[in-house]
């Protein structure tokens, strides 16, 4: 596990490189002095059509995106083992959800006509899509190749 994260200021977009003992400091941006966005490294957060650009396509780390609707088994099967990627995978790799039965706009864009399905993104480019409820196994090796 590597012994430093990079971070994003959600203020000025800076990459900042934090080591993971410094993590519970509060660090700060080192350009323009922001509190840096250490809270949501280790959860799955959630993200809607109006952010989705900012908190995904333009996001200084690789992003896994689960794409997922409520009324989906499957779905909720797969949250668990999301839940754990996250805490595994923090400051390597950023975990969000995007609900499509409430923000049909992203999922129209991206084509995607199945739940769940997992996007894998790095540098605001799709690398990878899973359709389908998959192993952890199938999930880790697909971050591997992401990271």
């Amino acid at each position: 596990m590597p012994d430093s994260v990079i971070l994003a200021c959600e203020a000025c977009r800076a990459k900042n490189r934090v080591p993971r003992t410094r993590l519970s400091e509060t660090p700060v941006c080192g350009r323009c002095k922001a509190r840096l966005p250490v809270g949501n490294l280790s959860r799955v957060t959630s993200v809607t059509d109006a952010n989705f650009n900012t908190v995904v396509m333009e996001a200084a780390l690789p992003v896994m995106v689960d794409c997922w609707a409520p009324w989906c088994g499957p779905c909720r099967a797969v949250a668990p083992v999301l839940d754990d990627l996250a805490r595994d995978y923090a400051g390597r790799v950023r975990i969000v959800k995007l609900n499509l039965d409430e923000n049909p706009a992203t999922g129209s864009r991206f084509g995607i006509t199945s739940v769940p399905t997992i996007m894998l993104v790095k540098n605001g480019r799709i690398i990878e899509t899973l359709v389908g409820a998959q192993p952890r196994e199938i999930m880790e090796a697909a971050l591997g190749r992401l990271i």
